[in-house]
């Protein structure tokens, strides 16, 4: 018999089931998924969902569309009634309609899984911000409110705009199950996709970025797309980088310990780097990693956290590993964010390092930067730097 420690048998996770989503608001900017009422919201979703144009809407999903109110009400008063599916309206902040629907659905609490579907967008709500808030509600509650650990979407292969949809929100599409469904009559092959709670941090702040109101001008288009946002590789001078994940957050540590430690002595204080919080960083920037495996090392080659902010993009760290330097990553690094300025829009890069530290300004300038200003803090003197990008 095999020796149980020589097997291979995953890593050893935290048991403790998740909560069951409630009924209870989840509340929004632009709408508010409110626990179904019949009486309410079967009579303002009736007229948007039914008539000659209204075919498409009801194509990928399992029920609909009714030949009459009655049949319509009759199904949603059951719905409504159910724990699993647990049915949500979405309710337009601005009108206090109901403008669509959507569920939580195969709620799996001791193993933490939960799925989104059953989503019916009216007309006025589809291709909306308000349709992405929607989402990132519904995603936001279940993995960082609820604490669930994966996030399914599914949907029939045929159905190009939800696969599509899927990727944009920053699901990932996991494969194919064949002939897993028949639906009115016909086949459903099935397309799989997940998000995990380690990857969800960075999701959000591509939600959140997308959401903000500077990424839309006066006529309400979108200046980036969310797509952008939600991107998950960068490539720089031969290197890719990856979206960091929670999983990653002792390596990106390390990496930041051992490039910035050894500033100590000439800056006199600890490095502005070595004073934050990784897990709060991980969630309010982008967090890029190069991953040592590309060059035959463990670990992390690299580092570069970035802040979208409204008129710029600021290089908030390049950071290399030591078995790294002089390799030309740190050439990459900064590339790479200067690439990200330019994808997000942002016409100007900003960094900033401390006035000691001259070898770094000179790197900075040779690479295009210029110094705006130096700030004068309590502990110590910031070379704020910019670079105008073509």
């Amino acid at each position: 018999m095999a020796d149980e420690k020589n097997l291979p048998l995953g890593e050893v996770v935290d048991t403790a089931p998740a909560p069951r989503p409630a009924r209870a608001v989840i509340v929004g900017t632009l709408v508010d998924l409110v626990p179904f009422e019949v009486a309410t919201h079967a009579p303002e979703l009736f007229p948007a969902t039914h008539g000659p144009e209204s075919a498409a809407i009801w194509a990928y999903l399992p029920n609909g569309p009714y030949p009459d109110y009655a049949a319509f009400e009759s199904y949603y008063a059951a719905a409504a009634a159910k724990d699993d599916p647990l049915l949500f309206a979405i309710v337009d902040k601005a009108t206090g309609r109901a403008v669509g629907h959507a569920t939580f659905l195969r709620i799996d609490p001791p193993n933490r899984s939960i799925e989104v579907g059953h989503i019916l967008y009216t007309p006025a709500l589809m291709k909306t911000p308000a349709g992405t808030e929607t989402m990132y509600l519904m995603a936001r509650h279940a993995l960082e409110t609820l604490g669930y650990r994966r996030y399914e979407w599914k949907c029939n292969a045929l159905n190009a705009p939800s696969r599509r949809a899927a990727e944009r929100y920053g699901f990932r599409f996991e494969g194919i199950f064949r002939h897993h469904m028949i639906v009115k009559g016909r086949n459903r092959d099935t397309a799989w996709f997940s998000m995990l709670a380690e990857e969800w941090p960075q999701v959000a702040i591509g939600f959140e970025s997308w959401l903000a109101a500077e990424n839309f001008d006066a006529a309400r288009a979108q200046r980036v797309a969310l797509g952008v946002f939600n991107a998950d590789r960068l490539e720089a001078e031969g290197r890719t980088l990856r979206r960091a994940t929670s999983d990653d957050l002792p390596a990106i540590e390390a990496v930041q310990q051992a490039a910035y430690a050894r500033n100590r002595i000439l800056l006199g204080v600890e490095p502005v780097p070595l004073l934050w919080d990784y897990k709060d960083v991980l969630r309010t920037r982008e967090v890029w990693v190069a991953d040592g495996a590309a060059e035959g090392r463990a670990g992390l080659d690299g580092v570069l956290i970035l802040h979208a902010r409204p008129d710029d993009l600021l290089i908030d760290s390049v950071a290399t590993a030591p078995t790294a330097q002089g390799s030309g990553l740190g050439n990459a690094l900064l590339t790479a964010g200067e690439a990200r300025a330019r994808a997000l829009g942002r016409t100007t890069a900003r960094l900033y390092t401390g006035e000691p530290l001259s070898a770094n300004i000179q790197w900075y300038r040779r690479k295009g930067f210029v110094i705006e200003r130096v700030e004068q803090l309590p502990d110590r003197r910031l070379v704020h730097m910019a670079k105008v990008l073509g």
